[in-house]
């Protein structure tokens, strides 16, 4: 649970401050963290990672697809037209419900695995500042007032306040779909 301090530094316009306020707000330096500073802040602010979800279990993914109105609709359709006598129209209806049910399903399921696959590759390293020495750190450890260093090809392992740059491109095309680097 995040306190009111928290809470409003969170809502803060980080990049409409300059770079000397909000390295005063941060608690920091251009040079980065000290190691215990960082251990410290990771406990207080927790890992640099996409919130993790609990998974469900097959069947109750498999389950839920019962539960959107057009597919119940389709079963009482398939009921109604089977108490009427209508046997090959309520097993064709009740075939394309479980085709439906089945897509739906499997597109489930394959999007929690990419979603747990971007998890596994989403910036895995970053360099960041620590004791005024550069360093290797995993990015689920990065913390905030860490100076961290990009170079060309890196991904950016978390949300940065850039205070200096030399030729910065940025290449925004899995997110904007643009087609050259920005």
């Amino acid at each position: 649970m995040l306190d009111d301090a928290q809470v409003s530094e969170r809502a803060v316009c980080w990049h409409c401050l300059d770079v000397a306020d909000v390295l005063r707000r941060l608690s920091t330096q251009g040079d980065g963290l000290g190691t215990e500073e960082a251990r410290r802040r990771l406990v207080v602010h927790g890992p640099n990672e996409l919130q993790a979800f609990a998974r469900s279990s097959p069947w109750r993914a498999l389950a839920s697809q019962f539960k959107n109105i057009l597919v119940i609709i389709l079963l009482v359709a398939a009921l109604v037209s089977g108490l009427l006598g209508h046997a090959l129209e309520a097993v064709v209806i009740a075939v394309i419900v479980l085709f439906a049910v089945l897509l739906g399903f499997i597109q489930e399921f394959r999007a929690e695995r990419a979603l747990e696959a971007v998890r596994e590759i989403a910036a895995p390293v970053g360099h960041a500042i620590r004791d005024g020495i550069e360093m290797s750190v995993p990015a689920r450890e990065l913390v905030p007032g860490d100076a961290i260093v990009l170079r060309a090809g890196d991904r950016v392992p978390v949300d940065p306040r850039i205070t200096s740059a030399v030729n910065l491109a940025v290449d925004e095309a899995a997110l904007t779909g643009e087609s050259a680097a920005v």
